[in-house]
This record gives structure tokens, sequence and C-alpha cells, in this order.
């Protein structure tokens, strides 16, 4: 009786100029194995499927329990992470790509710097710095808390922005990720100090009137975060906020 293998065709490329091209590896099975102990697999022995030495796929991973988002990629066609991907649900052979919406470094790594960029200028955080010594701050209502936890479970992983059509290399849009920090933020009793200044943020260009509404990040995010009812949110709050800039002005 023949070895069970796992069969891999990885979308390879040496360098973000380079041109792709793709490479077959097979590697042991095991059982409860997931998409990076198969690469680790090739990492410890890199030979494609011609019996050519070949050099290990490059990769990103960090956590390995669905917390840290850096081990994103495109599985069979499907942005998730690799290391929540089991074996034993995938079709084979299993086709390992990179996101595309953000540039490749090499092979699966690639550069997200276009999502962290975005929650910058969002100003995804709590400024208080020099307050230490204020005392406590004011106490978030539970009802509030409730979905606002729900929000913050947001790991940075890219998937919504890759399953996002208005996210590419031709569109400024910032994506659904940075958007749903900015209702998280803003929900905050510190935060909110900041939410006109947010709020700015994602009325210009890239900002949320670029949402083409496809709802594809709802449906891919491996949180399950309620991106599209965030979106939704911040509109009403947009509306009332260009009001008031409206008639202060």
């Amino acid at each position: 009786m023949s070895e069970k293998v796992i069969h891999l065709i990885v979308s390879r490329q040496d360098g973000p100029d380079s041109r792709p091209y793709t490479e077959e590896f097979k590697v042991p099975y095991r059982p409860n194995m997931n998409v990076i102990g198969a690469l680790m697999e090739v990492q410890k022995n890199p030979v494609n499927t011609k019996g050519e030495t070949t050099t290990p796929v490059v990769w990103e991973m960090n956590c390995l329990e669905e917390v840290c988002g850096a081990c994103s990629m495109v599985i069979n066609g499907k942005p998730q992470q690799s290391c929540s991907a089991l074996i034993d649900k995938l079709e084979q052979p299993i086709r390992l790509e990179p996101m595309r919406t953000f540039p490749i470094i090499r092979d699966l790594l690639v550069d997200r710097s276009r999502m962290f960029d975005a929650l910058k200028r969002v100003k995804a955080w709590i400024p208080i710095d020099g307050t230490y010594d204020l005392g406590p701050g004011p106490r978030m209502p539970e009802r509030t808390r409730q979905w606002a936890y729900e929000l913050s479970k947001c790991m940075t992983c890219g998937v919504c922005l890759e399953a996002c059509p208005n996210v590419n290399s031709k569109s400024s849009f910032i994506g659904p990720a940075p958007i749903n920090q900015v209702r998280l933020f803003n929900a905050h009793p510190t935060g909110e100090m900041n939410k006109e200044e947010r709020l700015d943020a994602i009325m210009g260009d890239g900002g949320i009137t670029d949402c083409g509404n496809s709802q594809n990040c709802v449906m891919s995010c491996p949180k399950g975060i309620p991106l599209t009812t965030s979106i939704a949110d911040l509109n009403r709050q947009l509306t009332v906020h260009s009001f008031k800039k409206f008639f202060t002005n």
C-alpha cells in the first residue's frame, strides 16, 4: 500500500519584479495536518515533484492559532489563514497563492503596508500618552462593550481586503478593516475624543464612499466580524457629521 501524500501546487515568485511561476511538491501526510505543516515539510526537504532540489517556499507565520493574521494566503481560490486550513478539509491538489491585493515580496509573502498605513490614517488607537496620572477613565456601558468586543477581534489578516473587489492597485480605497476600526475606537469613551478626526479621515479619497457594497468582506472574515454593519453605521455617522460641519463652518 502506497504512503498517503499531500500534493501542493505553489505559486512562486523570486522577487517583487520577477515573473511568477508554479512549482509542485508532494509531502508526507499526517492526520490533523494544516497547510503550514505541509509547507514546513517542503522547507525541511525542498525537492519538487520533478525530483529537482529547489529553494524553500517563503511565507509568513507567527501564532499558529488564528490570532496574529500573518499567515494569510489564497488556498484553493479562497483567502484564509493557513494555520487553520486543515488538509483533510481541502480538495487536492492544494493550490497556494499569495494575496494579490498586496505587493508580493517573495512567493507567498506579501507587503501589507497598505493596510497598516490605512490604520494610521484613521488613528486606530486610543491616544492616552501623558494621561497615566488622571485616574480611571469613563466606563463603557456593558451593552456597548459586548458588540465592540466583536469588532475588536480583527487581527489585521488582510483577508477582507483581498476579498473586496474595490481594493486593488488602481484604487485608493482603504478597505473594510480600517473602516471597522473607526467604528470600534469611536465607540470607546476615551477614543471618542478623536471621533471627528477619524470620520474626516474616511470622508476623503479612498474612504467609505468607495465601498461598492459587494459584502465579500463579511463573508470572508475568519473572525465573523460584522463589517458591513460597521460600514452602514458609519455611513449614518458621516451623514450627521457632514451636516454639523456644513452648519458650523
